[in-house]
């Protein structure tokens, strides 16, 4: 391909709208142009490692039977309704009115009717499939030896980002490989769910990026157990845990954090109501420090608590109060409160609402006395006496707190973010390590909850009607492409991974009015097309060789092979390795063997270095 004729064009200056790394080279390469606000077009070269990286995906999948279909972007209400989800989703989903529902609601209008718009909407663009695929399958399956199936599809998503950003990292439109399962038991859909959990480990290993699949929380799909897959990052918005000592891994909202005792050895004594005078004292470190009388000088910090007030709604739209008690040195996890009670939602009381509830400014709220209450306790405290609390008093607070007694009836749960450095729950023995993570992938076992709700069922041996066990399978094309731009780049631009690079060798001819240069340049290029290798011949005129390097170190390309005429004078060209800055010289005839050694020994270093 010359260059001349490509669709870019490269940019010194860093957008001013591009926030992270993969945003600011990819826009400066002329790879993704923006549209609208989280909305991109991928040109040429962004899309060809975007085809790259799906046909790595469609390799391995076929390796486990995988069927590919392509389902519609624009999706029916009714389907949405039947699951739940058309209410609760949020508003990420893009809901619309068709024509006809439009013309329904003119009408009702010209009637004197002030009818609520969206109660007219009856489409959506589909940010996931979960409803249209089980419609497929429970309209096409009906026997058990029609069972397991896989299916899946690569296609564009729509999700209505409150605030898109970060490129193709959260943008609103997106491509995305969805892919779901069906299985007659529980014991089929395990297997299916860690086939895929494997055949996901090799895709992103053979992507050329470091990776972690990761235990996580399942969110709004549902589901009984899930993983994420992230790239490695420093720019990464997710925590991750991992054992030194074994294999576990999971995103922070997810981890298991051990039990710690309070470290309390006095007797238990009774609660001293308002005891302490506290005015202006809310962080549990100066509580600590202010809880001082003739018995007391102080205290640790593990012997203060903290509280937490929730709104909670249910599936059924039902509503309840619930109060979250932890130690004051640790920092409470809403999706553990949240997964705990069985919420299909849930946000901190209103601070306007919270006070008139309780009686007291923030920072003296606490959990003794709060009638119609549900009260959840983390377990570090469980058996623990002679705790902090807010009085429920403004400028007060409680000593002495048992929840075991103050707190009848509360439950002991593991509500706390785990931490670096915590005893891993798993083995005992190691201690977790944190890493930032890019969320790329993600395997779900859904089990019946779409299924159920949508009556696809099977026949099995006896003729009993069953609803099928499903799985869900998911991975961000164009998000995974960036990610790997923020884990391979340098201060002069990209890096590309060899297996999903635009193009593998970039040969850049430094004097292109030169007959010979250029076709010395050209028959490189033929040579090593012939012999299977992508290249990008940079034959622009009225460049200076700067201009034409800065660009090829912009671009990433893993390989450059430069020709000017004072290397042919020598009779000689140079080839550079994008990552290690290595230099060869060998003779122009030479180029397919040079670049295959290189080829054979990125792709060695890759694999070593690449992966777990």
């Amino acid at each position: 391909m010359k260059q001349s004729k490509l669709l870019i064009q490269t940019l010194r200056e860093v957008p001013r709208d591009a926030d992270v790394v993969s945003q600011q080279l990819m826009m400066r390469a002329g790879m993704i142009q923006k549209v609208a606000s989280g909305i991109y077009s991928y040109l040429p070269l962004a899309f060809r490692s975007i085809r790259k990286f799906e046909a790595i995906v469609r390799e391995e999948l076929a390796k486990d039977g995988c069927q590919e279909l392509l389902m519609p972007a624009v999706l029916p209400a009714e389907l949405w309704q039947e699951s739940g989800r058309w209410k609760f989703y949020g508003d990420e989903l893009l809901r619309f009115c068709d024509r006809k529902a439009k013309a329904d609601l003119a009408e009702r209008r010209r009637r004197g009717e002030t009818p609520d718009e969206r109660e007219f909407y009856n489409f959506c663009l589909g940010p996931t499939h979960e409803e249209v695929i089980t419609d497929i399958v429970r309209k096409n399956v009906r026997s058990y030896k029609q069972l397991p199936m896989n299916l899946f599809q690569v296609q564009t998503k729509f999700r209505d980002e409150r605030r898109p950003r970060f490129g193709l990292m959260r943008g609103r439109e997106f491509t995305m490989k969805d892919g779901y399962s069906f299985h007659a038991d529980d014991a089929c859909a395990d297997r299916g769910y860690w086939a895929m959990y494997n055949a996901y480990n090799r895709i992103f290993s053979r992507l050329g990026v470091k990776f972690r699949p990761v235990e996580a929380d399942s969110g709004a799909i549902g589901g009984s157990f899930t993983h994420e897959f992230h790239v490695l990052a420093g720019s990464g918005e997710d925590a991750i845990l991992s054992c030194d000592a074994c294999d576990y891994t999971s995103n922070i909202e997810k981890t298991e954090a051990p039990a710690l005792r309070a470290g309390v050895n006095e007797a238990p004594m009774g609660l001293r109501k308002d005891h302490f005078c506290t005015p202006g004292v809310v962080g549990q470190v100066e509580q600590a420090a202010g809880m001082k009388d003739a018995e007391h000088d102080g205290m640790p910090i593990t012997q203060t608590s903290k509280f937490f007030l929730y709104r909670v709604t249910f599936a059924d739209g039902s509503t309840r109060l619930v109060g979250a008690v932890l130690r004051g040195d640790h920092e409470i996890n809403p999706v553990k409160v949240k997964n705990l009670i069985g919420a299909a939602d849930m946000e901190l009381l209103p601070l306007d609402e919270a006070e008139v509830f309780t009686g007291a400014k923030t920072g003296f709220m606490g959990p003794v006395g709060l009638k119609d209450v549900q009260m959840v306790v983390d377990r570090s405290l469980e058996g623990g006496v002679n705790f902090t609390c807010g009085a429920n008093r403004t400028d007060y607070h409680h000593f002495g707190l048992d929840p075991a007694r103050d707190l009848p009836g509360c439950t002991y749960a593991d509500l706390r973010m785990a931490a670096e450095n915590d005893v891993c729950t798993r083995c005992g023995k190691g201690r977790y390590q944190a890493f930032r993570g890019i969320e790329v992938g993600q395997v779900f076992k859904l089990g019946i909850k779409y299924s159920k709700a949508m009556s696809c069922t099977f026949l099995d041996e006896q003729g009993k009607e069953n609803p099928m066990v499903m799985g869900c399978y998911g991975i961000g094309i164009t998000r995974t492409v960036a990610a790997a731009v923020e884990q391979n780049y340098d201060a002069d631009g990209i890096i590309w991974p060899w297996p999903i690079a635009p193009y593998q060798v970039h040969v850049v001819c430094l004097d292109p009015g030169s007959k010979e240069v250029l076709g010395v340049a050209s028959l490189i290029e033929k040579d090593l097309e012939d012999a299977g290798f992508e290249v990008l011949h940079d034959d622009r005129e009225g460049l200076s060789p700067g201009a034409k390097f800065k660009d090829a170190d912009l671009l990433g390309f893993p390989l450059r092979i430069t020709v000017g005429a004072k290397g042919l004078k020598e009779g000689m060209v140079e080839l550079r390795d994008r990552r290690t800055k290595q230099v060869v010289k060998f003779r122009p005839e030479a180029a397919v063997g040079e670049v295959s050694v290189a080829r054979d020994r990125i792709m060695q270093e890759l694999e070593t270095a690449g992966g777990r």
